[in-house]
Order: C-alpha cells, then structure tokens, then sequence
C-alpha cells in the first residue's frame, strides 16, 4: 500500500512539472507567433499563435484534472476519483475542437472575400516563426508524450497531441506562408483552413479515448493474456473459468474467477486467490483492483457427488 502511495506522488509530481515548463513554454511560442503573424501580415500563423495559446488553458485543464484524480477514496466515492481525469480529457477535446472550428471559420472567410480583403504576401519573419514552432512543438509532444506514457495519464497523454496538432497546423501555416510568398496569397488562408481540419481530428481522438474509458472499455487483447499467463501460473490455480477487465479512467479493475481442487480447505483456497490477487495487482501497475473467485474444478465436483 505504501509503495502505491509513493508512487502516486511520484508520478503527481511528474505530471506537474511536465506541465508547468510545457505552459512556459506554450506562453513564449503563442506571443512569438501572434506577434509574428502581425508582423509579416500572416494570417496563417495568428491562427497558429491562438492555437498555442490554447495549449496554455489545456495544460491547467490536465493540472487540475489529474491533481483531483489522485485524490484518495471517500465516503461518497469509494472507488476513488480517477474517471476526473477522463473529464478533463473531454474538456480539452471540447476547447481543441473549438479552437480549430474558429480559426477554420475565419479561413474560409478570408477565402470567400479574398477579392475585398486585398490579402498582403507574408513576410519572411512568419516563415521563420512556423519553422521554430514546428521544431519546439513535435520536441514538446515527445516529451509530454513519454510522461504520459510513465505515469498512465490519459489527460497528459491529450496535452501531448495537443502538442502534435500545434506542430502539425505550424507545417500548414509554412506551407501556406511559401505558397503566399510565391505569389497565391490564397494560400495562407487555405492553410488556416487544412490546420482547422487537423486540430478537430486530433479533438475527435481525444473524446473518443475519454469516452471509452468512462464506458468500463475492457482492456486490450494483449493485456488480458499477459494476464492470463500470470495467474495460471500462480500456485494452486488449475484453469480460469472467467476473466473480466474494465478501464477505470487510467485504472483498470480486474474480476477473475479460477479453478481449484474441490477437495482442498477453505483458508488453502483463500491463500490461493490472495497469491493471484497480488501477482496480478504487482505485475500490472496500472490495475488497481483484482477480485478473485475460486471455484471448483468441475471433475472434482463430478467425484464429491
């Protein structure tokens, strides 16, 4: 129990550091590009700057999320409050989305009454800012996305391709900014448009991942024989009657029911399922509950009758 505890702080504090340097990070890159943007007269990279800006509010959304997620369990919530962090996943999808619906919205606009917008040719300052943002953003999404991966954390693991999106929808606004410079104004605000495309993509990954977390989604086939593998290995056990998993917003719960011999006592039947429970809860460290029940083996019920 202490050792989970240790590591539950340990990885809080994982978390939380990825995210604070992450939001400076967002912070200098947002003002650079919408700075830039202004500068160069690209509207393709104010969209991109806006972009990373909401990067700054999607990385307090995971703060806040995972920080009540790891709360201990209470009276009224006894199986803890992991599914919090499932909603913080969803309120980041619900922003991603919106950001990318507006700055696709105004892409269009300008596409529509380019004639009447007289659009400028972008100047040589947003090219460089797109390429900075592309190399400062995918070297962001790597970093966010082994953190994610260390501590199990569906809402960091959103942030990063939070990350991801902005660096994809920096590769349109350089696309966009070469086309405009080449002589297709057009371009640039076409690019707002393809980053509109990704970044609701990327919204769409993230709901969908939230959703079949909050839905008790089983876990892999990989996963469950792993599993498997583990608890018939266990002393005692003689088959597995049933296996039974479900994702518990970063958890998983396990209900296992094995065969044992009908003929044995019943505190060797206990120490049989509290060994499977064990190997299966220290094997696993994203489980954090496993129910066993024993059965038995149905030849030995056939010879007690």
């Amino acid at each position: 129990m202490e050792a989970k505890k240790s590591r539950v702080i340990e990885n809080e504090k994982i978390v939380m550091g990825v995210s604070v340097k992450t939001m400076i990070v967002n912070v200098l890159l947002s003002v650079g590009k919408v700075a830039a943007g202004f500068i160069a007269s690209s509207g393709a990279m104010i969209s991109d700057g806006i972009h990373s800006a909401s990067d700054v509010l999607s990385t307090i959304v995971v703060m806040i999320g995972y920080k009540m997620s790891a709360k201990d369990s209470d009276e009224h919530h006894q199986y803890g409050h992991e599914r919090i962090e499932c909603v913080a996943a969803l309120l980041l999808a619900g922003i991603l989305c919106a950001t990318g619906i507006v700055i696709g919205y105004e892409g269009v606009q300008k596409i529509i009454h380019a004639d009447e917008l007289n659009l400028a040719m972008p100047g040589i300052l947003a090219l460089i800012a797109a390429i900075i943002s592309i190399v400062v953003k995918e070297g962001m999404y790597w970093y966010t996305r082994a953190a994610a991966n260390k501590v199990h954390s569906g809402a960091l693991m959103a942030d990063a391709w939070h990350h991801r999106s902005d660096a994809m929808s920096s590769v349109g606004s350089m696309v966009g900014i070469i086309g405009a410079r080449l002589g297709y104004p057009i371009c640039d605000p076409l690019a707002s448009v393809i980053i509109c495309v990704f970044i609701v993509k990327a919204a769409y990954d993230i709901f969908k991942d939230a959703i079949n977390k909050m839905l008790d989604t089983a876990c892999d086939n990989e996963t469950v024989e792993h599993m498997r593998g583990v608890i018939l290995s266990q002393e005692g056990v003689m088959g597995i009657d049933q296996i039974q998993t479900r994702l518990f917003g970063t958890r998983i719960y396990v209900d296992v029911e094995i065969e044992a011999k009908g003929d044995i006592a019943l505190c060797e039947a206990h120490t049989i399922a509290e060994r499977v429970h064990e190997a299966i809860e220290n094997n696993f460290e994203e489980v954090k509950h496993c129910m066993v029940h024993v059965n038995p083996v149905e030849n030995d019920l056939t010879e007690l009758k």
